[in-house]
């Protein structure tokens, strides 16, 4: 049994989460998502609580499916409120970067 569907998800403030049979919506401050549940995995909304189990609870890739979902919906409701941001090191001889407006210029590798 997956340890990850078992726990509740909780739902900052400012996150929507609409479910429409196996579809699901996410909005926040910083953008809307969607996607298809599986078939195999009910999505239960209480209040400010998401819940996902499996519809057979004797299967264990069924168990997998629901404990991925939780999993896809954790990040995507962190992605909508407070996104995401990943810093790069560039570390060596020859490695050149350079922002220009909103782009970024990397030259990596060999020059012939």
């Amino acid at each position: 049994m997956s340890r990850i569907a078992k726990k509740p998800l909780s739902l900052p403030k400012g996150v929507e989460f609409n479910i429409d049979g196996q579809a699901v919506n996410i909005k926040g401050s910083k953008g809307s998502l969607d996607y298809q549940v599986h078939q195999s995995v009910a999505v239960e909304k209480e209040e400010e609580t998401i819940k996902f189990r499996p519809l057979d609870t004797d299967d264990r890739s069924a168990w997998a499916m629901a404990g991925t979902m939780r999993a896809l919906a954790a990040n995507m409701v962190q992605g909508v409120s407070q996104g995401f941001e990943k810093k790069l090191q560039l570390v060596g001889v020859g490695y050149r970067a350079q922002a220009k407006g909103s782009q970024v210029n990397l030259s990596l590798g060999f020059s012939h």
